[in-house]
């Protein structure tokens, strides 16, 4: 049985992978560093510790880690606030699977940048906990996050399911011994033998419903690490 689900935020709530990608090239370039594209994939996951210190030890911008941290997210809220990039069925979806369970949030994003989303989107009322990577020991691909959503859940992460999108997403919920249902980033897709560790790959979350979350604990052999 699952007793919780539990929805990441970046790419599968808000299409916002590639605005991150946008606000952090832009600040390199800004500020002389080498932006390449596996600075980009590098990225995708990590917490806002792991991903300001990359910024400034591997793409070389002169400012500390926090400094670049704060402007990172200052740049993002404002973006947000300005067009929140909402994924179309994303707010029917979440809504859906409300009615059946208690919802949780584990993302990589900002706790400021979490809150912020959620507030603007209506949807804040609809998850009883959330949790950023800022706040546990390692980032995804690390099953922390994931761990913490159920622990404050109340929950079983091997009674849980969860929403993923990304590679390292997918491995952190897999990792955790969730039942993970996919909806694969259509700009950086995860490769096939991630996809695998799915239990449930769907196109959109347009077909999010109760009945594809049973079905992931039904198909799935969640990982016991």
């Amino acid at each position: 049985m699952i007793d919780a689900v539990v929805f990441d935020l970046d790419g599968v709530i808000i299409d916002s992978e590639e605005l991150w990608d946008e606000v952090r090239e832009g600040l390199a370039r800004e500020r002389g560093g080498r932006w390449s594209e596996q600075a980009q994939a590098d990225m995708m996951g990590m917490s806002s510790t792991e991903w300001s210190r990359y910024m400034h030890e591997v793409v070389g911008l002169p400012e500390g880690p926090d400094e670049i941290n704060r402007e990172v997210v200052r740049r993002m809220l404002v973006r947000y606030s300005e067009h929140l990039p909402l994924i179309d069925g994303a707010i029917d979806g979440v809504k859906r699977v409300a009615e059946h369970w208690p919802l949780g949030v584990a993302s990589s994003s900002n706790r400021e940048l979490i809150d912020h989303v959620l507030e603007l989107s209506g949807l804040a009322p609809h998850f009883k906990v959330t949790v950023s990577s800022e706040e546990v020991e390692r980032g995804k691909p690390a099953p922390d996050v994931y761990l913490e959503a159920a622990h404050r859940l109340g929950v079983e992460p091997s009674r849980s399911a969860a929403i993923e999108d990304s590679a390292n997403g997918i491995r952190s919920a897999h990792a955790a011994g969730m039942h993970v249902v996919a909806i694969p980033n259509r700009a950086f897709p995860p490769p096939a033998d991630v996809l695998a560790l799915a239990s449930v790959v769907l196109e959109s979350i347009k077909e999010l419903d109760p009945e594809v979350v049973r079905g992931a604990e039904r198909l799935s052999t969640p990982s016991s690490g």
